[in-house]
């Protein structure tokens, strides 16, 4: 196999040109990363190599792959011909790329079909489902399962195997372990590895994350406003800048040894909400198991453990959107019953991963920010002030979410939960899916809004270094019991249970692992 030349990949859209022309080169069993903030143009790149780019952009370029040339602005019958056994696409979120309503197995074999032209036989489908599933390294029971009965790991491993079915010479990876908590991400990212180093894969790898495309790539290439700006072997590019957008995300790269002080360490005082022997059942499922933790008033405190671990529950039972089933939650000394009814908007608000799913894509940012000050009894004319408090400007009230970039979604969704001038502010993997110039801007404002408006902080993530970049406590969750807590530093730097130890030497490994040993392996 010779590997993939890309020469002139170019993006217009309605109004203007969204990727300048670009040449690349991948060759076989190699990984290209492409990273750059968010609005760059990375997704367009790749979303053009598949012929999948939205309605109103057009592609223009050509691209050979081995022995397979073509244009990127061919027909609909064109791509079809190429997608699964010339190129694939493996999402961020596996929920967007697998059907909710039909079995795993089916979606895999779905791949090799559209493929190979004809149905198979049944004898086929299940030696091909068997043998999909087990390069990914998952039993064959997971052929009957749906999406929605496996972890997220096990689910981008679903993708993965749907993805390479079909024998792709091309794997384009569009952020595939954002979502991910280190020691999966790192499970993904080996799994991924082996599987090119065995099919001589050729990788474009598409990531905001600086650890994994330091430790997992051979080439980068740097994209700012459209245009690659920088470009080389990873480890010069990122050890040796020579832009200075590429130096600025490096700086604003968080990383398991760094900690940002806050202004004025608010003293530990009384717990401002207080959870005893929380527990919580989906089925027969045990989501939380005698779950205890305090939130003083003023402090951030960090929620981390592996996807599936109870986090994002424990917010919802704290934030009364979820009932818990055991155990007691209180809010200043008062105990809450289950349920939103017993919660007042100026208690607590929460912030979600994605804005764009929770801000009314039909309204203003002005009006959303007004309905929020309504239910709070504020008056309308606090807009401004609340958009300042974030970082926006005025003019941001005319626009809708579609108009913003993520960075700004998220800054909005913080408005609106601030709105309330609430107490506690649960922000739920808040930053996970943002680039890091942006995400370090976020934290930023999140560390600001604890020290300046003396607001108790709910902080949940599965990145350790952005945990550690601002948390003055961290309660560790395994399989929904509580495994370890205590002061951010002592628990991130001497974990003292062996899991918490695991997560902790995951991300180190994020890093620190370099490229170049990786092929040398």
């Amino acid at each position: 196999m010779t590997g993939v030349r890309i020469e002139g990949l170019s993006v217009t859209g309605p109004d203007r040109v969204m990727v300048a022309p670009f040449d690349a080169e991948i060759a076989a069993g190699r990984t290209l990363a492409l990273i750059g903030e968010s609005g760059s143009g990375k997704t367009l790149s790749a979303k053009a190599l598949v012929g999948l780019l939205p309605r109103g952009f057009r592609g223009a370029g050509s691209a050979r792959v081995g022995e397979t040339a073509f244009a990127l602005d061919g027909t609909d019958a064109a791509w079809r011909r190429l997608r699964g056994g010339t190129v694939a696409l493996l999402l961020q979120d596996p929920f967007t790329s697998l059907s909710p309503v039909h079995r795993c197995g089916a979606q895999i074999v779905w791949t090799i079909e559209a493929a190979r032209g004809r149905r198979l036989s049944r004898a086929e489908r299940d030696a091909e489902i068997a043998a999909r599933l087990a390069e990914v390294k998952l039993p064959a029971e997971v052929a009957r399962a749906y999406p929605h009965q496996l972890s997220g790991g096990m689910r981008q491993r679903v993708a993965i195997a749907a993805a390479l079915a079909a024998d792709p010479r091309l794997l384009i990876a569009d952020e595939p372990t954002t979502a991910l908590d280190a020691s999966n991400q790192a499970e993904i990212l080996d799994l991924l590895r082996s599987i090119q180093r065995e099919r001589h894969l050729c990788v474009l790898l598409i990531s905001h994350d600086l650890g994994l495309v330091r430790g997992r790539t051979d080439e980068v290439l740097v994209m700012r406003h459209g245009e690659v700006v920088e470009r080389g072997a990873t480890a010069t590019v990122l050890a040796e800048p020579r832009h200075p957008y590429t130096k600025a995300l490096l700086e604003a790269d968080p990383v398991l040894s760094e900690r940002l002080a806050p202004a004025t360490a608010a003293p530990v005082g009384e717990a401002l909400v207080s959870v005893r022997g929380l527990g919580k059942r989906f089925g027969d499922r045990t989501v939380l198991d005698d779950v205890s933790l305090d939130i003083p008033a003023g402090r951030m405190v960090g929620i981390v453990g592996e996807s599936g671990s109870g986090k994002s529950t424990l917010a919802r039972c704290i934030a009364g959107l979820e009932h818990e089933d055991a155990g007691t939650i209180a809010f200043d000394g008062a105990a809450l019953a289950p349920g939103r009814g017993s919660r007042t908007p100026q208690q607590m608000q929460i912030v979600f991963q994605d804005p764009y799913s929770t801000l009314n894509p039909m309204m203003s940012v002005g009006a959303i920010l007004r309905e929020a000050l309504g239910v709070a009894g504020r008056p309308a004319s606090e807009v401004g002030t609340l958009l300042e408090t974030v970082g926006l400007g005025l003019e941001f009230a005319g626009k809708r979410p579609a108009q913003l970039s993520g960075g700004q979604r998220q800054r909005v969704a913080i408005a609106r939960a601030l709105a309330p001038q609430p107490r506690l502010l649960i922000c739920d993997e808040s930053v996970s899916a943002l680039d890091v110039s942006v995400q370090a801007q976020i934290l930023g404002l999140i560390g600001r809004l604890r020290d300046e408006l003396g607001i108790a902080v709910l902080f949940i993530s599965h990145d350790l270094a952005v945990v550690r970049l601002l948390a003055d406590e961290v309660t560790v969750l395994w399989r929904g019991r509580v495994v370890e807590s205590g002061p951010c530093e002592r628990v991130l730097t001497a974990p003292e249970h062996e899991y918490t130890a695991l997560l902790v030497a995951a991300a180190h490994r994020e890093n620190t692992s370099g490229a170049a040993s990786d092929r040398e392996e």
